[in-house]
């Protein structure tokens, strides 16, 4: 899947634990009913963001991840994840 839009905000690179790291990215994206989207890049991906600017316009490559966490005497909850592994300028 694609996302292109603007860049709101970059991140710095978060040390998660000592084998994970992350950055994120937020996208406005270009569609009717524009959103504001967080993008989430790891691991080697986190470089990709290094040289992006807010304000430019941007297609990112991105992964949709979830999972479940199940508690005893709860609602099984599900977490979304939008990860981003390309990214690159447009005009």
């Amino acid at each position: 899947m694609q996302i292109t839009g603007e860049i709101r905000y970059i991140g710095a690179t978060k040390q998660i634990s000592d084998s994970f790291k992350a950055r994120e990215l937020h996208i406005k994206t270009e569609e009717q009913f524009s959103q504001v989207l967080n993008v989430q890049f790891a691991q080697d991906k986190v470089s990709l963001l290094d040289g992006m600017q807010p304000g430019q316009k941007v297609k990112i490559d991105i992964n949709l991840k979830g999972r479940e966490v199940v508690k005893v005497g709860e609602p099984t909850r599900v977490f979304n994840t939008i990860v981003g592994w390309r990214i690159e300028k447009t005009t």
